[in-house]
């Protein structure tokens, strides 16, 4: 695709459509850190791991005077790319080793963002999730064309004031869109 003609999704929600049947993607909302000629990449944030912060602190550093809310604070399960790789999506304002600013919020790769939010000095709003969706040039537009995902900007609000199972249904809504009264079948006018 023309990088003169492509429209950047970057701090996008994807909404997947009733019909997407791969599971790594059902029923999930993707917030888009990144979209470009070379491709995009996001985080699911609406489904949760299994694990806590305390149990991701516990393996990672286990001398860490960890928060009382790290045994009830979820990790997502960000995307089937990486599921090793640990990322914290947070408002900006908040440095740490490694974080790039996505305009309102921010995103952070290092250890080190993990060990404030345990020590209760490091942002109070965040989701933090293990692994990415991972998109290569072209790719998003041709499920975008087949009619895989509704976009919507992203609202910081449904990320850090919704919970996690409603998340789907506000982005969709905040377009006017009912989830359930869509079709799974999809077609091409």
């Amino acid at each position: 695709m023309n990088s003169t003609t492509q429209h950047s999704l970057k701090h996008h929600f994807l909404i997947a459509m009733p019909q997407m049947d791969d599971p790594n993607f059902a029923q999930t909302l993707i917030y888009l850190v990144d979209h470009n000629e070379f491709g995009a990449m996001g985080l699911v944030v609406n489904r949760t791991s299994g694990l806590t912060l305390a149990q991701i602190l516990d393996q990672l550093q286990p001398d860490i005077r960890a928060d009382a809310r790290c045994q009830t604070r979820p990790i997502y399960a960000g995307g089937p790319v990486q599921t090793d790789r640990g990322f914290v999506l947070h408002p900006r304002g908040w440095q740490f080793h490694a974080t790039l600013e996505l305009g309102e919020l921010a995103l952070s790769t290092s250890q080190d963002s993990l060990v404030a939010i345990a020590e209760g000095h490091g942002p109070e709003q965040c989701l933090i999730a293990l692994g990415y969706a991972g998109w290569d040039a072209g790719q998003l537009e041709a499920e975008l064309l087949d009619n895989a995902w509704l976009t919507c900007p992203a609202d910081p609000a449904i990320l850090f004031e919704v919970a996690s199972e409603e998340r789907l249904a506000r982005a969709a809504t905040s377009l006017g869109v009912d989830l359930a009264l869509l079709a799974r079948e999809a077609g091409h006018a």
